[in-house]
């Protein structure tokens, strides 16, 4: 599996984003970083239904500054890439983008320590949704990750 991460804002790669790729039982089959050119190859057995998150690492420099972002029931094919557009933290996503990025906070509620939490916070606070009932997903998830930061 390979393919490209760009920014949504002006096309622009992004690199040392994280791309894990799990099986539907979350386990972690690989990860990669993304290259300067935001370019990045995972070997995934080719036929398998996985998902990918696409994340910074609580490690990098980066960590508070791109909102992550998931991809579901995606069937593993080295020949057609797999690109990727990131939200930069603080800009306004619109609905669909919104729910991308909790349900990329969904996975990695289920699959990240600790560490990962303090920087899923910030992140988190920083993206502004725009029904009811995304504001509730989104403040259940910083509830969640809190508590797991103070933990």
């Amino acid at each position: 599996m390979h393919g490209h991460v760009r920014t949504i804002t002006d096309d622009e790669p992004i690199s040392m984003i994280k791309v894990s790729v799990y099986r539907p039982d979350l386990t972690l089959i690989g990860h990669a970083f993304t290259n300067d050119d935001g370019s990045y190859s995972v070997d995934v057995p080719a036929g398998e239904t996985v998902t990918v998150r696409f994340d910074t690492h609580h490690s990098l420099n980066n960590a508070d500054s791109w909102q992550p972002s998931v991809v579901t029931e995606v069937v593993a094919d080295d020949t057609v890439p797999l690109d990727r557009r990131l939200v930069p933290v603080g800009q306004f996503a619109d609905t669909a983008r919104g729910i991308d990025v909790l349900a990329a906070g969904l996975l990695a509620s289920a699959v990240e320590g600790p560490e990962y939490a303090a920087h899923a916070t910030t992140r988190l606070s920083r993206i502004k949704q725009d029904t009811l009932f995304l504001q509730h997903i989104q403040a259940a998830l910083m509830e969640h990750f809190t508590d797991q930061a103070d933990a």
